[in-house]
């Protein structure tokens, strides 16, 4: 099982960026599909975006289509989340995770079998 490390989280004012980053343990990072999904105040967590083993295919919410992009570095065992044009509805922890002998970019919870302890994003008006 990976170990999943979140940083880059903190306080935005409305319009600007952050980008989040995810440190793995391990040497089979690169046969991880990863991905981000967050929880806002008070609501279920929710998917964000995903990448697939080679980081050649990414799924995106459609929510933050257009803001935020994931990226991956598999000689350095990191996923990455660049967030721009942040506006109050992106509050949330975000989270990192990663699913085992899944292939392609999974959207749903549930084949993810390892979690960071989230990072959180907050976003002032």
């Amino acid at each position: 099982q990976v170990q999943l490390v979140e940083s880059g989280g903190g306080l935005v004012q409305a319009g600007g960026s952050l980008r989040l980053s995810c440190a793995a343990s391990g040497r089979t990072f690169s046969s991880y599909a990863m991905a981000w999904f967050r929880q806002p105040p008070g609501k279920e967590r929710e998917f964000v975006a995903a990448i697939n083993q080679g980081g050649g295919r990414t799924a995106i919410t459609n929510s933050v289509k257009g803001r935020f992009t994931i990226s991956r570095d598999n000689a350095n065992n990191t996923v990455n989340l660049q967030m721009n044009s942040l506006n109050v509805e992106d509050t949330a922890v975000y989270y990192c995770a990663a699913a085992p002998g899944v292939f392609g970019t999974p959207t749903w919870e549930s084949v993810f079998g390892s979690w960071g302890q989230g990072t959180q994003v907050t976003v002032s008006s």
